[in-house]
């Protein structure tokens, strides 16, 4: 990369955080004044930044746009996939990339396990977002009227003996969740089958899918299912930040 090339993309890195002047600039850069001068100039002239009426400089137009764009391009199963991949090798363990569709969680992406028992789930699968990890980490996120207009009048469909159908059953559970950062589904979709998962933010901080490590019992207890919730939250963490998450303030 050349070294003015190198220097504009940090000015725009710089810039990102707030508006500066060309003294400011050159500090926290340590980049001389005119050179500093003359790349915001074309960057100006390309409306990637522009000047203001006191003379500092912010992000322009035309980097705003060409930020949006890439947002709208971005595909959630692409930007997750060497992620649910990586965790999937370290764990060995089945993990599903989720998101909401019509009242429901699909399935979007899922990487198999290493173990000889395995699960029965497919991608392009509907599940139900009140009884799995995947759906309560969606749940979490909205609103009780939300949630309402999602999953209807209780009593709620009952899949396993452990399924909450009540809707303060159901509350309760989704403000632990909101304020551990993660989903537990505790047998409740699948007699034999418990996950942890964790939501997948875009942007704007909105929770827009969710990503599980899922196990039998009898291959994984509690405990080591548990242990496994640092490593599937990095992974949500990656992902976010792959859709233009800027992080927790």
């Amino acid at each position: 990369m050349s070294s003015s090339v190198e220097r504009a993309l940090r000015i725009l890195v710089e810039l990102a955080s707030g508006p500066a002047t060309i003294s400011e600039l050159g500090r926290r850069l340590d980049v001389h004044r005119t050179t500093s001068l003359r790349l915001l100039r074309t960057l100006e002239q390309e409306r990637f930044v522009r000047r203001t009426a006191d003379g500092r400089y912010r992000i322009g137009p035309r980097m705003t746009s060409l930020a949006q764009a890439a947002l709208e391009g971005l595909d959630v199963r692409a930007a997750a996939s060497t992620h649910l991949h990586d965790l999937g090798a370290a764990c060995g363990h089945t993990v599903h990339l989720a998101a909401p569709e019509d009242g429901s969680m699909v399935y979007l992406d899922k990487v198999e396990s290493r173990h000889a028992v395995r699960m029965y789930s497919r991608i392009g699968a509907p599940a139900p977002m009140h009884a799995t990890g995947v759906g309560k980490t969606v749940l979490a996120d909205l609103s009780e009227s939300e949630r309402d207009r999602l999953l209807g009048d209780p009593p709620y469909p009952r899949c396993t003996p452990n399924t909450r159908t009540t809707r303060s059953g159901l509350a309760a559970d989704l403000a632990e969740t909101a304020e551990r950062g993660w989903a537990l589904d505790d047998f409740e979709h699948e007699e034999f089958i418990h996950c942890a998962a964790a939501p997948i933010r875009d942007a704007t901080g909105r929770v827009v899918a969710a990503v599980s490590v899922s196990a039998p019992h009898m291959v994984v207890d509690r405990n080591r299912l548990l242990a496994l919730v640092p490593d599937l939250r990095r992974t949500a963490t990656a992902i976010s930040e792959e859709l233009g998450w800027p992080g927790e303030s």
